[in-house]
């Protein structure tokens, strides 16, 4: 299925000051965007007005050709969302965290039986993934930055979402998370997923890769 994420005239304006004004945007099947700019120039802002988080803006946003407000429903069920903080818990186990996760987005968490040690399983390989084997069980409060921010980045491998709107996620993890986290946005990209995100590390060139500046 080809998704695409259209903005049209897009405009906002925090305390006074214009972020970005007139902006157009067609976002992709098969793409990695990076929105780009300087501090303030209204990223984040930005992808949360895109994600359906903030509403204080003025334009038009569009899935797949039908205005947003008619299909924001089907829009949310296609959309994985990642901010600049981990948003984790740090009284539950990177395990609970994600089961979570899943009980918050009304996926199924894994109920009794044989499915709940489905469900535990797949978040178990999720955490193996982002390096995390050996630590599931202990309280993410206890958990390194760049650990916390690998519960957080598991969402992408347990949760099939098509589009990923991702805020710096690649703060705080070590260089073989950083590669691995480029591999595995390729991949999303190259089996018709859409990714847009912000961040400071330069992403390896890809002939999936546009950018979009701000500011």
């Amino acid at each position: 299925m080809s998704l695409c994420l259209q903005a049209r005239q897009l405009s906002c304006e925090r305390d006074d000051r214009s972020l970005f004004k007139g902006l157009d945007l067609d976002i992709r099947s098969g793409e990695i965007v990076r929105i780009e700019g300087p501090n303030g120039s209204g990223k984040t802002s930005l992808l949360k007005i895109l994600s359906g988080q903030l509403r204080d803006y003025e334009g038009e946003l569009f899935w797949n050709g039908a205005a947003m407000q008619s299909v924001r429903e089907h829009f949310l069920a296609n959309l994985l969302y990642l901010g600049h903080a981990p948003g984790i818990k740090s009284g539950l186990s990177p395990l609970e965290n994600l089961a979570w996760y899943q009980a918050l987005s009304g996926e199924s968490s894994g109920g009794q039986g044989s499915g709940a040690q489905e469900g535990e399983q797949q978040r178990l390989d999720a955490l193996e993934q982002v390096g995390l084997a050996g630590f599931e069980d202990v309280p993410a409060g206890q958990l390194s930055a760049g650990q916390q921010r690998r519960v957080a980045l598991a969402r992408l491998t347990l949760t099939p979402r098509a589009l990923w709107v991702l805020d710096e996620p690649f703060t705080a993890i070590d260089r073989h998370g950083v590669a691995a986290l480029e591999r595995q946005l390729i991949r999303h990209a190259q089996a018709g997923g859409c990714v847009l995100v912000t961040t400071h590390h330069e992403l390896a060139a890809s002939s999936l890769l546009r950018r979009i500046a701000l500011g």
